[in-house]
């Protein structure tokens, strides 16, 4: 399946005439064509520090996302860019640039928490842009982040705890933008996510606002990740970053900008939810609906109840999808089949292929619901497919009884048969007629109940021209009688065989149809087991990542403690301002000498 292109972004949520978030139906409409799985990747940040820049180089373009040159933000709402993704060919990258945080012509704080819960909810890699350094300013102003429990939640009854948290949010790519600093911590050189880390540590005695949004990233956003751009250009070329070429930016910068679009199209994970269900374009739509059906309503987001709506939604049309590929494959059937096995076989077939399809696009479907409905729509276009092939082989086999048996019939209304020996003659037609209908091609499977309706008709004419021969005498009139019986008897037996037969072959389907039913129910069971388990060693993973963050921290604070007591001890503190700076133990020895 190729990979969805649009050639230039469309608004995916807006607010209406009243202020309140809407999904844009025409940029649903392009979600729903999408069956690729997705990479979704949003921006947040404050408004004016090019966030749309990035999301326009991810796409691999200049323009696309607006760009603007004035203090006004140009992005409302959230703008979708769906674009084939550069490294996973079977997957769609979908890049969501939000409006800016915090925009002074706004002044909604709570339609900004909403706008930074849907990127959330809607991405698999989160990436946060700021300006100059992470300092307690870039701290107070992602103050959105201290709200996420309270405008998200993952389960519908049960509290939620930091691990099921931590286990359904996006990946965090924190870009700092115009970094003019070098990458250095206690004149230590670091890396860039070493930078992050030291910038995420709680201050000792600092306020909530900067230390909650600390707090709350290193709890809940796993694996985080940081890039360090500098300036891109002078402010005359900065003005007209839709035109120019990398060759006219600072080597650094691009250099930096590469760095940070490799990560993410190597590093961004395909947007799941649930008990790891991949997402489609489709379901990302359904998803950014149920998100704002419930934000407009009044509700928080639940992502347990949209996966429960997703599930109802998806497996509703598993089933009709499947029921319809059923019907299709089964308009190969030529009626009337020669045998039911015919049928049964084609029908095997089809069945078989409709499950696959079912199995492939339903999930969560743990009880079976869906199954058994698939089931009892294929047995019911299996009864209405039998039934239309009864039909049309009643419907030939007539057509050939009327064809074969003419010349009889012919026979009878000119009184051929009502003379002397007229009945030995009437008997060896019907029987080499009778051997003709059977040798017939095209009958179906009604062909002998079909000549033994017709026969048995005929049974009172055969009486009658029996009683009326006056060539025979009583003894072999009565042989003839009993001659009569017997065919009568064997057309009986070869009916009720054939009855017997299509029973045996009706029921024979209908134990493949259970035992295919009964291994899928095995499937999805192994298959529940394996999410569980994976869920496990998902959590634990993630339990021993926070560990080990918390112990290397716990680590540093130590050896920090170890250096200062070891400088103490050396007589080099300086109460001063508490700091261990060179000649503290001097400065120390002339102010007791002072004293």
């Amino acid at each position: 399946m190729a990979a969805h292109s649009m050639e230039k972004p469309v608004c995916l949520i807006e607010s209406d005439s009243e202020g309140s978030l809407r999904v844009v139906p025409s940029a649903l409409k392009i979600l729903q064509q999408i069956e690729q799985k997705v990479v979704v990747v949003s921006v947040v940040g404050p408004y004016r520090t090019g966030k749309s820049y990035l999301m326009n180089r991810l796409a691999g373009a200049n323009k696309g996302f607006p760009l603007g040159s004035t203090i006004q933000s140009k992005t409302k709402g959230i703008w979708m860019w769906c674009v084939p993704h550069p490294k996973k060919t079977d997957h769609t990258l979908v890049l969501l640039d939000t409006e800016g945080l915090g925009d002074v012509e706004k002044g909604d704080t709570k339609h900004d928490n909403w706008i930074f819960a849907m990127a959330v909810l809607l991405s698999s890699t989160l990436v946060y842009n700021s300006m100059g350094t992470i300092d307690n300013k870039s701290m107070e102003n992602l103050h959105y982040v201290t709200e996420l429990t309270k405008n998200i939640k993952i389960k519908s009854k049960e509290k939620d705890d930091d691990c099921t948290i931590v286990r359904y949010l996006p990946s965090f790519v924190w870009a700092v933008r115009d970094f003019s600093l070098d990458l250095e911590i206690d004149e230590t050189p670091c890396t860039a996510d070493e930078y992050l880390e030291h910038g995420l540590k709680e201050i000792k005695g600092g306020k909530p606002q900067y230390n909650e949004p600390r707090a709350c990233l290193r709890k809940f956003f796993l694996p985080r990740h940081c890039f360090v751009l500098e300036s891109p250009a002078n402010a005359k070329i900065l003005k007209r970053m839709e035109e120019v070429k990398d060759a006219e930016l600072e080597p650094e910068f691009v250099k930096q900008a590469n760095k940070f679009t490799e990560h993410i199209y190597t590093e961004s994970d395909t947007k799941f939810v649930g008990d790891g269900i991949k997402v489609t374009g489709r379901l990302l739509g359904q998803l950014a609906e149920t998100y704002m059906k419930a934000i407009r309503s009044g509700k928080v987001p639940c992502l347990e109840n949209a996966v429960v709506a997703l599930a109802e939604a998806e497996n509703t049309r598993a089933v009709e999808q499947a029921r319809v590929l059923y019907v299709q494959r089964m308009k190969s059937v030529c009626f009337p089949t020669n045998t039911l096995e015919e049928l049964s076989a084609i029908h095997a077939s089809s069945e078989t292929h409709a499950l696959a399809l079912f199995m492939e696009r339903s999930f969560r479907d743990d009880n079976q619901e869906y199954q058994k409905k698939l089931v009892i729509a294929l047995q019911g276009e299996y009864n209405q497919i039998s039934e239309k092939n009864i039909n049309e082989s009643r419907n030939a086999c007539e057509l050939i009884i009327q064809r074969v048996f003419e010349p009889l019939d012919n026979n009878l209304g000119a009184g051929l048969y009502t003379v002397p020996g007229g009945h030995k003659t009437f008997c060896q037609d019907l029987q080499e007629m009778t051997g003709t209908y059977r040798r017939e091609e095209g009958k179906g499977v009604k062909a002998e109940e079909v000549l033994k309706t017709y026969l048995d008709k005929k049974e009172i004419v055969g009486k009658t021209i029996l009683a009326a021969d006056k060539s025979l005498s009583e003894g072999q009139r009565i042989a003839e009688e009993q001659k009569v019986e017997m065919e009568k008897a064997e057309r009986e037996r070869r009916a009720a065989e054939e009855q017997q037969k299509a029973l045996e072959v009706e029921m024979a389907q209908q134990k493949k149809t259970q035992e295919e039913h009964n291994e899928k129910m095995a499937k999805d069971m192994k298959d529940a087991d394996d999410r569980h388990d994976k869920q496990i060693a998902d959590l634990k993973k993630q339990a021993d990542t926070k560990e080990k963050l918390r112990l290397e921290e716990q680590k540093q604070a130590l050896e920090k403690q170890r250096q200062l007591d070891e400088q103490k001890n050396k007589g080099e503190w300086c109460e001063w301002g508490l700091l261990a700076i060179p000649g503290a133990g001097l400065i120390n020895e002339i102010r007791r000498a002072a004293n």
